[in-house]
Protein backbone atom coordinates (compact mmCIF):
# COMPACT_ATOMS: atom_id res chain seq x y z
CA UNK A 1 0.00 0.00 0.00
CA UNK A 2 1.26 3.81 -0.74
CA UNK A 3 2.71 5.79 2.11
CA UNK A 4 0.83 8.47 1.04
CA UNK A 5 -2.67 6.27 1.03
CA UNK A 6 -2.04 5.28 4.48
CA UNK A 7 -2.52 8.42 6.39
CA UNK A 8 -6.57 9.50 6.71
CA UNK A 9 -7.93 12.53 5.83
CA UNK A 10 -9.60 14.22 8.84
CA UNK A 11 -12.64 16.05 7.38
CA UNK A 12 -13.61 19.35 9.65
CA UNK A 13 -16.91 20.46 10.57
CA UNK A 14 -18.15 22.41 8.66
CA UNK A 15 -17.14 20.35 5.38
CA UNK A 16 -19.73 17.60 3.93
CA UNK A 17 -18.84 14.66 1.81
CA UNK A 18 -20.59 12.71 -0.64
CA UNK A 19 -19.41 9.37 -2.37
CA UNK A 20 -20.39 8.24 -5.59
CA UNK A 21 -19.56 4.75 -7.17
CA UNK A 22 -17.36 7.09 -9.58
CA UNK A 23 -17.13 10.59 -8.22
CA UNK A 24 -16.86 12.31 -4.71
CA UNK A 25 -18.21 16.05 -4.20
CA UNK A 26 -17.00 17.97 -1.06
CA UNK A 27 -18.85 20.94 -0.24
CA UNK A 28 -17.94 23.77 1.77
CA UNK A 29 -17.80 27.73 2.97
CA UNK A 30 -15.82 28.28 -0.02
CA UNK A 31 -17.77 25.86 -2.49
CA UNK A 32 -17.96 23.16 -3.32
CA UNK A 33 -15.35 20.41 -6.01
CA UNK A 34 -15.90 17.56 -7.40
CA UNK A 35 -13.55 14.38 -9.11
CA UNK A 36 -13.92 11.17 -10.65
CA UNK A 37 -12.17 8.10 -8.72
CA UNK A 38 -10.68 5.42 -11.12
CA UNK A 39 -12.12 1.96 -10.37
CA UNK A 40 -8.56 0.80 -8.51
CA UNK A 41 -9.16 2.60 -5.59
CA UNK A 42 -11.59 2.15 -2.80
CA UNK A 43 -12.64 5.32 -0.37
CA UNK A 44 -14.71 5.16 2.63
CA UNK A 45 -16.02 7.44 5.01
CA UNK A 46 -16.09 6.43 8.62
CA UNK A 47 -17.38 9.58 10.76
CA UNK A 48 -15.26 12.84 10.31
CA UNK A 49 -12.61 10.81 8.37
CA UNK A 50 -12.20 9.84 4.66
CA UNK A 51 -9.62 6.81 3.96
CA UNK A 52 -8.20 5.47 0.40
CA UNK A 53 -7.12 2.14 -0.40
CA UNK A 54 -5.97 0.52 -3.38
CA UNK A 55 -8.84 -1.73 -4.81
CA UNK A 56 -6.86 -4.94 -5.69
CA UNK A 57 -3.11 -5.77 -5.59
CA UNK A 58 -2.41 -4.06 -9.04
CA UNK A 59 1.16 -1.64 -8.87
CA UNK A 60 -1.48 0.88 -11.01
CA UNK A 61 -4.00 0.91 -8.24
CA UNK A 62 -1.25 1.43 -5.21
CA UNK A 63 0.19 4.31 -7.21
CA UNK A 64 -3.78 5.61 -7.56
CA UNK A 65 -4.53 5.48 -3.94
CA UNK A 66 -1.68 8.11 -2.88
CA UNK A 67 -2.84 9.89 -5.72
CA UNK A 68 -6.07 10.39 -4.86
CA UNK A 69 -5.48 10.41 -1.37
CA UNK A 70 -3.76 13.77 -1.99
CA UNK A 71 -6.56 14.95 -4.43
CA UNK A 72 -9.15 14.45 -1.62
CA UNK A 73 -7.05 16.26 0.93
CA UNK A 74 -6.51 19.12 -1.44
CA UNK A 75 -10.14 19.03 -2.09
CA UNK A 76 -10.79 19.17 1.77
CA UNK A 77 -8.60 21.87 2.68
CA UNK A 78 -9.46 23.73 -0.55
CA UNK A 79 -13.75 24.46 0.10
CA UNK A 80 -12.46 24.91 3.95
CA UNK A 81 -9.45 27.21 3.98
CA UNK A 82 -8.49 27.74 -0.03
CA UNK A 83 -5.42 27.87 -1.93
CA UNK A 84 -3.33 31.37 -2.31
CA UNK A 85 -0.46 32.08 -5.14
CA UNK A 86 1.27 35.31 -5.14
CA UNK A 87 3.04 36.58 -7.98
CA UNK A 88 5.71 39.78 -7.78
CA UNK A 89 6.18 42.05 -10.88
CA UNK A 90 10.35 43.24 -10.74
CA UNK A 91 11.12 45.64 -13.78
CA UNK A 92 11.01 49.48 -14.50
CA UNK A 93 7.24 50.15 -15.64
CA UNK A 94 5.81 47.38 -15.00
CA UNK A 95 2.57 47.03 -13.44
CA UNK A 96 -0.75 45.08 -12.59
CA UNK A 97 -4.27 46.65 -11.88
CA UNK A 98 -7.35 44.11 -11.19
CA UNK A 99 -10.53 45.57 -12.43
CA UNK A 100 -13.61 42.73 -11.71
CA UNK A 101 -12.30 39.21 -13.42
CA UNK A 102 -9.91 40.44 -15.20
CA UNK A 103 -6.48 41.43 -14.67
CA UNK A 104 -4.33 44.42 -16.53
CA UNK A 105 -0.67 44.13 -17.28
CA UNK A 106 1.71 46.57 -18.07
CA UNK A 107 4.79 44.42 -18.59
CA UNK A 108 6.77 46.32 -21.23
CA UNK A 109 5.20 45.39 -24.73
CA UNK A 110 3.74 48.00 -26.91
CA UNK A 111 0.35 46.95 -25.89
CA UNK A 112 -1.09 45.74 -22.61
CA UNK A 113 -2.05 42.42 -21.33
CA UNK A 114 -5.80 41.46 -20.33
CA UNK A 115 -6.33 38.50 -18.73
CA UNK A 116 -9.92 37.19 -17.93
CA UNK A 117 -9.80 34.99 -14.62
CA UNK A 118 -11.58 31.35 -15.14
CA UNK A 119 -14.55 30.99 -12.69
CA UNK A 120 -13.22 29.96 -9.02
CA UNK A 121 -10.45 32.47 -9.04
CA UNK A 122 -10.38 35.69 -7.85
CA UNK A 123 -7.36 37.76 -7.76
CA UNK A 124 -6.35 41.24 -6.37
CA UNK A 125 -3.68 43.63 -6.49
CA UNK A 126 -2.39 45.05 -3.07
CA UNK A 127 0.22 47.07 -4.59
CA UNK A 128 0.72 47.90 -8.49
CA UNK A 129 3.53 45.25 -8.20
CA UNK A 130 1.58 42.19 -6.24
CA UNK A 131 -0.91 39.77 -8.12
CA UNK A 132 -2.72 37.64 -5.18
CA UNK A 133 -4.46 34.77 -6.88
CA UNK A 134 -7.55 33.02 -4.72
CA UNK A 135 -9.71 30.06 -4.98
CA UNK A 136 -10.61 26.66 -4.12
CA UNK A 137 -9.31 24.61 -6.69
CA UNK A 138 -5.33 23.61 -6.06
CA UNK A 139 -4.87 22.87 -9.58
CA UNK A 140 -6.63 25.89 -11.20
CA UNK A 141 -5.20 28.56 -8.76
CA UNK A 142 -2.04 27.02 -10.13
CA UNK A 143 -2.26 27.28 -13.58
CA UNK A 144 -3.73 30.78 -13.57
CA UNK A 145 -0.32 31.52 -11.84
CA UNK A 146 1.35 29.77 -14.41
CA UNK A 147 -0.06 31.26 -17.05
CA UNK A 148 0.07 34.66 -15.69
CA UNK A 149 4.13 34.00 -14.97
CA UNK A 150 4.26 32.99 -19.09
CA UNK A 151 3.45 36.41 -20.07
CA UNK A 152 6.90 38.02 -19.12
CA UNK A 153 9.12 34.97 -17.35
CA UNK A 154 11.87 36.13 -15.53
CA UNK A 155 15.08 36.95 -17.64
CA UNK A 156 18.09 36.00 -16.22
CA UNK A 157 20.56 38.57 -16.75
CA UNK A 158 18.33 41.90 -14.98
CA UNK A 159 15.61 39.48 -13.50
CA UNK A 160 12.80 41.37 -14.56
CA UNK A 161 9.31 39.59 -15.19
CA UNK A 162 6.86 37.84 -13.74
CA UNK A 163 7.58 35.79 -10.96
CA UNK A 164 6.54 34.06 -7.53
CA UNK A 165 6.98 35.55 -4.81
CA UNK A 166 9.00 33.03 -3.34
CA UNK A 167 10.97 32.18 -6.42
CA UNK A 168 14.87 33.13 -6.76
CA UNK A 169 15.97 33.82 -10.04
CA UNK A 170 19.47 32.75 -10.24
CA UNK A 171 21.46 35.80 -12.58
CA UNK A 172 23.89 35.24 -14.88
CA UNK A 173 27.51 37.45 -14.94
CA UNK A 174 27.65 39.70 -18.64
CA UNK A 175 29.90 38.98 -21.01
CA UNK A 176 33.61 40.09 -20.22
CA UNK A 177 35.52 41.47 -23.17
Amino acid sequence: MSRVAKNPVVVPSGVAVALDTNEISVKGPLGTLKQKLSGDVKVVQEDNVLKCAAANNSKQADAMSGTVRALVANMVQGVSQGFERKLTLVGVGYRAQAAGDTLNLTLGFSHPVAYVMPAGVQVSTPSQTEIVLKGADKQRVGQVAAEIRAFREPEPYKGKGVRYSDEVVVMKETKKK
